[in-house]
């Protein structure tokens, strides 16, 4: 069973998904355990997102405090 740490902070949860990735690209799971992790690394991205949503929202607030700073969405490359 996954173990659920609100706590962990991006460059932890981004360090684990990382071994997931890697574990799932080594092939050497089996079916199931390949199932699980891929379900661990999908909780694991999506904590992330929440992370870097959360920082945007931080940095949008700093820069509207400000005042002299106009936040432009970046384009897509």
């Amino acid at each position: 069973m996954v173990k659920k740490n609100v706590n962990l902070n991006f460059e932890k949860t981004l360090e684990e998904l990382e071994n997931i990735v890697n574990l799932l690209e080594s092939g050497d799971l089996s079916l199931e355990e390949s199932l699980k992790s891929f379900e661990k690394g999908i909780n694991l991205t999506r904590k992330c997102q929440e992370h870097l949503s959360k920082a945007e929202l931080r940095v949008q607030k700093l820069i509207d405090e400000k005042g002299d700073t106009k936040i432009v969405p970046l384009k897509d490359a």
